[in-house]
């Protein structure tokens, strides 16, 4: 059932599905691929349309859209397994990895031009590096003391990606050295989450189960940047804004999500409290400066675009 609140959110409810992860099509405007189980969905009139369902025997816990293909994602689950899925088609997948031995919590598909790779993080402590036209993994990265619960490429430097674990670091990773390259202790508590800066290669963002976001300039990483408050339980993701250098997003346990700009002494720009359950998942649309969505275990999926965004930041 879908429904425009207040002529501001589009809500696609989601009876019997938690929603995990969501993310913006980088080809088609609105397109958004959300799990649990992985759904596609269209705006319309009437606020979301269902485009396509795909069901999958454990849960699904992230996706990423292919970066040379409209159709193309790939999914991670439950089983220990990643699932490569083609929207052009209602059955599917077209493809299953099943190496880790652990629930697979994070996948990110390269964005880097001339290179098609994946990496996909695991409650098994390891990393996985996949070229999705081949049927096995092509490296394991080893390190983490715990598990692994993000991991995501630079949008900047080719070949190299950032981790975060429960073992209380951010790791940054170099696929041709098949090493860690730096290794921060972050917090004193488990991480859930990291994004790279779009506008600055040196800068990432954590956010972590004592309730803080904090920023980490690569260059001198003995203490973080910037630190937010304001959350009241685990941050479960954050996202850097890709039309506002300064700007980011974070959701949480808390059920909230906030929208941040850490260059101003007041740094919470606004909290939106439209779901009744753990908030998940979280993206910033590609195509509009101003669109954002979010999914929660209230079984809702919700585009919306947060006044914070709709005036300058």
């Amino acid at each position: 059932m879908s429904e425009v609140c207040g002529g501001a959110a589009r809500t696609l409810r989601t009876p019997g599905r938690h929603g995990y992860a969501a993310e913006f099509s980088p080809y088609l405007p609105g397109r958004l691929a959300c799990c649990g189980t992985l759904l596609i969905l269209d705006p319309d009139e009437a606020g979301l349309r269902l485009f396509r369902s795909f069901d999958w025997n454990d849960g699904l816990f992230d996706v990423t859209w292919s970066e040379n293909n409209e159709h193309v994602l790939i999914t991670c689950s439950g089983d220990g397994s990643l699932q490569l899925w083609d929207t052009a088609k209602t059955a599917g997948p077209l493809q299953v990895y099943k190496e880790h031995t652990q629930e697979v919590y994070s996948v990110d598909w390269s964005q880097t031009r001339g290179e098609q790779l994946v990496v996909s993080g695991s409650w098994d402590q390891t990393v996985k590096l996949w070229d999705p036209t081949v049927g096995k993994s092509l490296c394991t990265f080893r390190g983490h003391e715990s598990i692994i619960y993000s991991t995501i490429w630079s949008p900047h430097i080719p070949g190299c990606f950032a981790s975060a674990s429960g073992d209380q670091t951010l790791r940054i990773w170099d696929v041709k050295a098949a090493g860690v390259r730096i290794v921060i202790p972050a917090h004193q508590a488990e991480i859930l989450s990291c994004d790279w800066c779009k506008y600055n290669e040196n800068l990432l963002v954590t956010g972590a189960v004592d309730c803080s976001l904090r920023g980490w300039d690569l260059r001198n990483v003995r203490q973080p940047v910037f630190e937010l408050l304001g959350h009241t339980y685990a941050i479960r993701r954050v996202k850097f804004s890709p039309f506002h250098a300064s700007v980011l997003a974070s959701c949480s346990y808390d059920f909230t999500v906030r929208f941040w700009n850490f260059s101003k002494p007041d740094s919470l720009l606004e909290t939106v409290e439209h779901h009744t359950e753990f908030t998940c998942g979280l993206d910033f649309s590609l195509q509009s400066p101003t669109q954002v969505a979010d999914c929660s275990w209230d079984e809702t999926i919700k585009i919306y675009d947060p006044a914070c965004l709709t005036i300058p930041a």
